[in-house]
């Protein structure tokens, strides 16, 4: 891909279809089991790749699953995550949420979590189906593949900016080739058994996983389609 060619000819054709990947990119809970050719994603990381990146230091370090390697980390998760004993003795590498929720983000994080819960039925208090929904993470929500992040532990926080430009751009190429992610900080906590299973390297930090596949329209936890404030409501215009 030429990185100085020229704009295309049709440029409002080109924003329609740029702003219709952005917009309907968004987390997909339920998959088809489609395989995706192992072709096609290095091909979206192959357009992912060209994120911004400070003075070109490109930290990002992805682990495609698929197939066995797919199901036995699966199967490794689903093992601890099921045994109250061993799950807490797990926990995040680093602290992706804060430790004190404030509004609006505690509003929007209560909000998004019972729409999803209202949508598949399950009432306040009823533990045994909230972790048998949670779990599903670690199933990759059926995706045929999953894809595992890590950076270099001796990178800063500044990296992290570039990583997530990096993984933005994939979800939304994602959707240039008919498919859905979703990004899940969920495998954060079982970092460790990730590590053991990919025999990850001691300077690979872990940020979080993803699910990639094509989404299953009919269920219904993909009726979920989550709210953005308005850009007039976190601008401030200085002249």
């Amino acid at each position: 891909m030429n990185r100085v060619a020229p704009p295309p000819a049709e440029l409002q054709s080109v924003r329609e279809a740029v702003e219709w990947a952005i917009v309907t990119r968004r987390s997909v809970r339920a998959f088809h089991p489609q395989p995706v050719d192992v072709e096609t994603v290095h091909k979206i990381l192959d357009v992912a790749r060209f994120a911004a990146t400070g003075v070109n230091i490109q930290p990002w370090q992805v682990h495609v699953v698929t197939g066995q390697a797919r199901d036995r980390i699966c199967a490794a998760i689903k093992q601890v995550d099921d045994d109250p004993a061993q799950s807490g003795a797990h926990a995040d590498e680093w602290a992706y949420y804060p430790d004190e929720w404030v509004p609006p983000y505690l509003d929007r994080r209560r909000e998004v979590g019972w729409r999803l819960y209202g949508l598949l039925g399950i009432e306040k208090g009823n533990k045994a189906r909230m972790h048998a929904q949670h779990g599903r993470n670690y199933q990759f929500f059926d995706a045929p593949v999953g894809l595992f992040f890590t950076v270099d532990r001796l990178m800063n926080e500044g990296s992290l900016i570039d990583y997530g430009m990096f993984l933005q751009n994939l979800m939304v190429v994602a959707r240039t080739y008919g498919l859905s992610t979703c990004p899940q900080a969920a495998f954060m906590k079982y970092h460790a058994i990730i590590r053991r299973e990919l025999s990850l390297g001691p300077e690979e930090k872990f940020l979080v996983g993803m699910s990639l596949g094509y989404a299953d329209d009919e269920r219904v936890e993909n009726q979920l389609i989550s709210d953005r404030a308005p850009a007039s409501s976190f601008t401030v215009v200085h002249t």
